[in-house]
């Protein structure tokens, strides 16, 4: 019941960052990228509830579209390397044999590199950019996912219900697509959603070290950057970001362990 209790917790915050993300324009109490340099760096007042950045922008409405950018790359980075993940996956794990060397090979080669360091290398050369964010971190995420189709597949495929397709001449798109792949759904949801929560700390990390989203975009990451500066005279520049990135994340997680205990099989 705890568990239960604290995963739509999770989810309650999630659906809050979601509106806030999404109805941004409607929500935001002042253009995020406005410069106001004669209220620099207000820690509260009425038409700043959580006060100013160092060129008077608002700390609250930056926040609201800094989630739009969060939000945005965690889903299509989730989304893509899942895809990648599931392809790579089960093409390793169906056929086997010089296939699954080739694939895993690839998959070992990538693992090997510490991941954020691969991703910091591929920007700065591409450049910043929400675009070149994605693809950096879809080439260090993709792994994970191939992995865990590729175990779920080699189980899955001497199963009788696949013998039986098999049998009967189904073609291995056909049982990849229609046998396999509905069985992948449960795993693959919950490693998704702990990957989404690594895809936010990620960007995060990068825009902190200017790699992410350019200027004056709002990014939870970049204000970690701005404000780390002023952390003796306005803490708030970075305590509101890190809230935000640590609520984000600590959603994530609960929703996770609770798509667990609901998805996978337990023994009694």
């Amino acid at each position: 019941m705890a568990t239960e209790r604290w995963f739509y917790i999770g989810i309650g915050i999630l659906l809050l960052f979601a509106a806030a993300a999404l109805l941004a324009p409607a929500l935001a109490p002042h253009d995020a990228t406005r410069q106001d340099l004669a209220n620099d760096l207000v820690s509260y007042s009425i038409q700043h509830p959580l006060g100013t950045d160092k060129l008077g922008r608002d700390i609250l409405s930056r926040l609201i579209y800094g989630a739009r950018i969060s939000l945005t790359v965690g889903l299509a980075t989730v989304a893509l390397s899942v895809a990648i993940g599931l392809v790579i996956g089960s093409l390793s794990g169906y056929f086997g044999s010089w296939v699954d060397q080739l694939l895993m090979r690839l998959v070992d080669i990538l693992m090997a590199f510490p991941g954020i360091l691969l991703a910091i290398a591929f920007t700065a050369v591409l450049g910043p950019g929400l675009d070149h964010v994605v693809l950096a971190l879809c080439l260090i995420g993709w792994t994970g996912y191939a992995r865990l189709v590729r175990g779920e597949i080699l189980s899955l495929r001497e199963r009788d219900f696949i013998q039986a397709a098999r049998a009967l001449g189904c073609k291995p798109s056909r049982t990849i697509l229609h046998h396999l792949v509905p069985n992948l759904l449960p795993p693959l949801v919950i490693q998704a959603t702990f990957g989404l929560a690594a895809a936010i700390i990620a960007e995060g990390s990068l825009s902190f070290l200017g790699l992410g989203v350019e200027p004056p975009t709002p990014s939870w990451g970049a204000m970690l950057n701005e404000g780390r500066q002023f952390l003796l005279v306005a803490p708030h520049l970075t305590a509101y970001p890190g809230i935000a990135i640590m609520l984000t994340v600590l959603a994530l997680n609960l929703v996770g362990d609770g798509l667990q205990q609901k998805l996978e099989p337990h023994d009694h």
